[in-house]
């Protein structure tokens, strides 16, 4: 079975990272705009709504469509492909979450 990206994982990571610049709320003043990657494709694409509208935190909804692999009954992505990031872009630079919670903690002194 194919790894998989799932919302659960998105909140685990959250908590993992919940008081650095690994999370929105903590690297929002910085620069960092929620974002994902694709390791196969190298695409990058803005955390984005359904209704293309950016998006403050990680959602699915706005993610291509050759990137989700499961919806639930409401036709809502609840997973995308294993080969799938959750991270931050800023000024064009894709950052891991460990990335920018250490670029957030090196800004901070």
């Amino acid at each position: 079975m194919q790894q998989t990206l799932s919302k659960a994982a998105l909140y685990r990571q959250n908590q993992t990272f919940g008081n650095s610049g690994g999370v929105s709320e903590q690297n929002r003043h910085r620069g960092f705009v929620p974002a994902f990657y694709e390791m196969q494709s190298h695409k990058t694409v803005i955390s984005r709504f359904a209704n293309g509208t950016a998006a403050p935190i990680h959602v699915f909804e706005g993610l291509p469509e050759e990137w989700v692999v499961e919806r639930d009954q409401s036709d809502r992505v609840i997973a995308v492909k294993g080969s799938v990031i959750a991270g931050f872009l800023r000024d064009g630079q894709f950052y891991t979450r460990e990335q920018a919670a250490l670029a957030v903690d090196r800004e901070a002194f």
